[in-house]
């Protein structure tokens, strides 16, 4: 009963294999070998983007701060949500690797930026002097924080505010699969149709051991991402390693199965906590995560049985009254399975 992180999942079989396959033999290094172009050309397939940048990387956060680094100098601002993993979880590595651009977060409702919030942002920012942080590019995380998704329309809402004020936009992907399943969606009408202009498109959460894509729509960056990610130290030499992941990844829509068994266990999960007595959902269930909050009693049922879930926030303490609400936040993965649910379920009915 694991649902304290998709993180901790294993590697698909698929992806296990490409790897073995791919320690076969001798590649050019640093990104020069054939299943690299493949990569390359097949995500750009898959985001009807022909002219797009792709570059390969070991982490989320890496993908995250070398993007925004390609767009903020480091007296700029970066906007965001206020529970953005870029502002909460990646310890200030946004800001190390843009040389000190400011985040100025945003509030809204589950995890979700406001619009009219960042639009009132977005234009007292405007003609800021020198003493003040200049305008530099919009974070948007999907999905969110929270467990929600923002569709296409949302994307692009939030993205016209910010083009409108000359800033660009960046796509916190980690989870992008999970959102874009839910969504129903292409990838180009989630990315670049809705006003994308740089994407971090995650594998890791998602079935991968440790790969994530950067796409970036405007192929002038290249150049200086090349640059910044040599020199940020995230420039693999046996780069065909996080190619096999992404390759085999792709192949025959599998990282789109993986998000939908994923997502199709936190609906179960979710469903089913819904219906016990004294719980309640604390965001809608639109991803592969769920929000929630039940009786004491059944925290202390769980926990006691093995199972692995954050308490959210922390600091809740399992002594104290049994019919007394905590909430936690229980994350689903590719391999989550009913059993598993359903045994969860039955401790918390007690």
């Amino acid at each position: 009963m694991f649902f304290a992180s998709d993180n901790g999942s294993g590697i698909a079989p698929e992806v296990l294999e490409a790897l073995g396959r791919a320690s076969t033999g001798t590649a050019m290094p640093y990104g020069a070998d054939d299943t690299t172009a493949r990569v390359r050309a097949h995500v750009r397939e898959i985001f009807d983007a022909p002219e797009a940048a792709v570059y390969l990387v070991a982490t989320g956060t890496a993908a995250n701060s070398l993007a925004l680094a390609c767009y903020c100098p480091p007296w700029s601002a970066v906007y965001c949500h206020q529970s953005a993993h870029i502002e909460e979880d990646e310890c200030n590595a946004p800001e190390f690797y843009t040389g000190g651009a400011k985040l100025v977060t945003l509030p809204g409702a589950d995890a979700r930026i406001d619009a009219d919030a960042l639009s009132e942002t977005l234009a007292g920012a405007e003609g800021a002097p020198v003493h003040h942080p200049q305008k530099g590019m919009l974070s948007l995380t999907n999905a969110t924080e929270a467990g929600t998704v923002y569709g296409p329309e949302d994307v692009a809402r939030l993205a016209g505010i910010a083009h409108r004020h000359g800033v660009p936009v960046h796509m916190d992907g980690a989870r992008f699969a999970n959102a874009l399943v839910s969504a129903g969606c292409s990838p180009a009408e989630m990315t670049w149709k809705a006003g994308v202009d740089a994407l971090s498109f995650g594998g890791t959460k998602n079935g991968l051991m440790g790969a994530e894509a950067v796409v970036l729509f405007d192929p002038a960056k290249a150049w200086e991402f090349e640059l910044r990610r040599k020199r940020g130290g995230h420039l693999f030499s046996k780069y065909r390693y996080l190619a096999a992941q992404m390759e085999a990844y792709l192949a025959d829509d599998l990282w789109l199965d993986l998000a939908r068994r994923a997502n199709a266990s936190a609906a179960r999960l979710s469903e089913g906590i819904a219906a016990l007595p004294g719980a309640r959902l604390l965001h809608p269930t639109e991803g592969n995560a769920v929000f929630a909050e039940w009786p004491r009693e059944g925290h202390r049922r769980a926990q006691a049985a093995g199972a692995a879930y954050y308490m959210w926030p922390g600091g809740q303490s399992l002594e104290g009254p049994g019919d007394t609400p905590l909430s936690a936040r229980l994350v689903c993965s590719w391999n989550t399975d009913a059993a598993e649910i359903d045994s969860f379920l039955a401790l918390l009915r007690g």
